[in-house]
């Protein structure tokens, strides 16, 4: 592989200017595809499978006419302290909100609370039920100003009114704001680490192009794969880390090369082959585990995986093409002045201050130390992660001072913690003549359970064939006793068929919600085995080990619970929840534990690659175990330091987003990346790798027959171009390593 990235890189080096436009014109044929599509939709969740889906779905196919998908709002309206809103002024009060209401545009319909039996049982508090016509993404700021009108008109004289629902909510605003965060900071730490405008500009340039066609793509598909502005900013938030680091390293290599007296293009085809090698494997466990998240079966996690799987897969070719040609636009100004007056001096002692070398002897010195410190310290981060709970965002975890929390809180106290997660009872028969039969036999199980704190009467479809039973549990929606009230009622669907023939399902969101996490719970193992697996066998052969993959595994594992932890602490603990903008601290999202472990693997390997390469090829190249450790933190320890910080930068940017999961995320991944990067990598893995010496390197004669040689620290490719020493030949012993 060595040998073909180091052609690739002489190529496009000498037909830079055809491989710069090449890029150019895909960018720009990207983005007017993007401009003139359809709008993306907006996030929906489904999770084929699930009883829950499947009640669903038969909701929409026999209440075709409830199925429209109209935005919905819920106007709760409150009477004076002392009054009641059943009192003539409080009847006023509601049919001119009601009016108001109705004269809104694109307004369906309006339940009025006195025909709806929308009011509660002291009389002080009602609510009127508002449908639209179109979705909340579609909804127009007139139709959205009329309902804040019709609302601030019927405050006043002591009423109480605040609106709840998916019309209230505004879109999304994607800014760039993260994005300019994160590119700032990666700019100032690219010149610090260069001492280069130009060297610290082309790892911008080239992932500024790699994201911009990898966003632009899935805007141009978004209608047609369904693709929804939250799919596009985690791709970006990837994306973008991932492309600065690519070719960070490439570049890096480039400037080593060219203060060993290379001419520019050698230069960049050594650097393309050597360190291109490393993006080239470490961008195939971030595509893999991504990718992985289609295992999980849940249509939006599986966009997201893969949207972002494509854009850092984009970000690889950038690196491997763009790169060295924007290397040759550049020459030796990608070398910092002091360095291009010093030239007999190798960049790698400018660059590059001995603290890495440091640290290295003294982690080498003292690694049961180092290694203890460090275990110790990321297990009790971890700790707060065993209370984690989980859960899907409603309008109760919004900001205390919002409106869409204030009614949720006035509905919990008029109507009942559960009237704000009500779950809908399907019972479909296939004779109408025995679904009324069948319906009150499940409504009177379900009364019988005592837990319900009501249950409506059945509602039937046109046929006949169909009702739905809504039930109002006694507790909140996140509450345990309600998920077991919905484990309780789904026992009772074998009696009820045995009974009537009729199949009863449960949906609405609490169920919707407890489904989503089953789901998840179920398909975490069969995901690790995936991920952890390819993983293994791509390191495997890069490394010809089967210790330091097993190595690096374990390292994840140790820095994504000590990430989740962090973020339980934060989001749902609340500790330092004003730093980080968290106004509502609750349950953790369902799909974030998963998403975070596919992502963070990805991004553990990376670091991985990048560093223990550099000391796999001094180890191949004659350096005994321990100069190999020193030899790897010398060459890349502050590259990969800096890649670190760069990519916690961009993560970070995306903690100011008002997306509660976009916030969530980016928290979890740039304090998975700062555990990873500088506790993981840089303390765990040296000290491993000193306490096993050359074992770490061991691999089974009959594995590395088996094993193709992909050459990834370029043996092959010095040979060839004279300039190698004699490979290490494999050792009986271990050394000391240096203990």
């Amino acid at each position: 592989m060595a040998t073909f990235l180091y052609r690739l890189g002489r190529r496009a080096f000498r037909r830079r200017g055809l491989v710069a436009l090449l890029w150019v014109a895909i960018l720009m044929g990207a983005g007017v595809a993007a401009s003139t599509a359809p709008a993306p939709p907006e996030d929906s969740f489904s999770m084929p499978g699930t009883e829950s889906q499947k009640a669903f779905d038969l909701l929409d196919e026999r209440f075709p006419a409830a199925g429209a998908e109209g935005a919905t709002a819920r106007v709760v309206i409150r009477a004076p302290e002392g009054e009641k809103i059943s009192d003539p002024a409080g009847k006023d009060r509601v049919e001119q909100l009601v009016t108001a209401l109705g004269d809104g545009p694109q307004v369906a319909s309006v339940a009025d609370p006195f025909a709806a039996d929308a009011v509660s049982r002291d009389g002080t508090t009602a609510y009127a039920s508002v449908t639209y016509e179109v979705n909340s993404m579609e909804m127009t700021d007139q139709a959205r100003d009329a309902l804040t009108a019709a609302t601030d008109d019927a405050r006043g004289d002591g009423y109480t009114v605040e609106t709840g629902g998916d019309a209230v909510m505004a879109e999304q605003e994607m800014g760039g704001t993260a994005e300019l965060i994160g590119i700032g900071v990666a700019a100032i730490v690219l010149l610090l680490t260069f001492g280069s405008l130009v060297a610290a500009g082309m790892p911008l340039l080239s992932a500024i192009i790699g994201v911009g066609i990898g966003i632009s793509a899935i805007g141009a598909l978004g209608s047609t794969l369904e693709l929804s502005a939250t799919t596009s900013t985690l791709a970006m938030m990837i994306g973008l880390a991932v492309a600065i680091d690519y070719a960070l390293f490439i570049v890096s290599r480039y400037r080593a090369e060219i203060a060993e007296g290379r001419t520019p293009e050698d230069a960049a085809g050594r650097a393309t082959g050597t360190a291109g090698s490393a993006v080239v494997f470490a961008g195939l466990t971030v595509i893999v585990a991504l990718a992985g998240l289609a295992v999980v079966n849940i249509p939006i996690l599986t966009k997201m995986g893969l949207a972002a799987a494509g854009t850092v897969g984009i970000a690889v070719l950038i690196a491997l093409t763009l790169t060295p040609a924007l290397l040759g636009f550049a020459g030796k100004k990608a070398l910092s002045r002091k360095d291009r007056k010093a030239t007999a001096a190798p960049v790698g002692a400018a660059a590059k201050p001995k603290l890495g070398t440091r640290w290295a002897r003294f982690v080498l010195r003292r690694p049961v130390t180092v290694l203890l410190t460090a275990v110790i310290g990321l297990g009790a981060v971890a700790v707060p992660a065993a209370s984690m709970e989980l859960g899907l965002p409603d309008e109760g975890s919004s900001a205390p001072d919002t409106t869409q929390r204030k009614a949720y809180d006035m509905l919990s106290e008029s109507f009942g913690a559960g009237f704000n997660g009500p779950l809908m009872v399907t019972v479909d028969t296939r004779d109408a003549d025995d679904a009324k039969a069948a319906a009150d036999t499940v409504g009177k199980k379900i009364t019988g359970l005592g837990d319900a704190a009501a249950v409506t009467p059945a509602n039937f479809n046109e046929a006949g064939d169909t009702a739905v039973l809504t039930v109002v549990p006694k507790t909140g929606p996140s509450e345990a006793a309600t998920e077991t009230l919905v484990k309780d009622i789904r026992a009772l669907s074998g009696d009820i068929e045995g009974e009537t023939g009729a199949t009863m399902l449960v949906t609405g969101a609490t169920a919707m919600t407890i489904d989503f996490s089953q789901t998840l719970d179920d398909a975490l193992v069969p995901y690790l085995a995936l991920v952890v697996g390819l993983a293994f066998l791509l390191l495997m052969l890069v490394f010809r080990s089967i210790l330091v993959p097993l190595k690096a595994a374990l390292g994840f594992l140790l820095s994504v619970a000590a990430a989740l932890g962090a973020v339980v602490a934060v989001f749902q603990w609340g500790w330092l929840a004003d730093v980080f903008g968290v106004d509502q601290p609750g349950p953790i999202m369902s799909m974030m534990p998963i998403f975070m472990i596919g992502v963070v693997f990805g991004l553990a390997m990376d670091y991985e690659v990048f560093l223990v390469t550099r000391m796999r090829e001094a180890y191949v190249h004659g350096s005994s175990a321990a100069e190999s450790v020193t030899t790897g933190f010398t060459h890349g320890g502050r590259v990969v330091a800096a890649a670190a910080i760069i990519m916690i930068s961009v993560f970070s940017g995306f903690i100011m987003e008002n997306d509660d999961m976009i916030k969530m995320m980016g928290f979890g991944l740039a304090i998975a990346v700062l555990f990873d990067a500088f506790v993981v990598r840089m303390a765990i893995v040296p000290a491993v790798l000193a306490l096993l010496g050359t074992k770490a390197w061991w691999l089974p004669r009959w594995l590395d027959r088996l094993l193709p040689n992909v050459d990834v620290e370029g043996e092959k490719l010095h040979k060839e171009l004279g300039d190698t020493a004699p490979p290490r030949e494999p050792t009986r012993e271990p050394e000391t390593a240096g203990v």
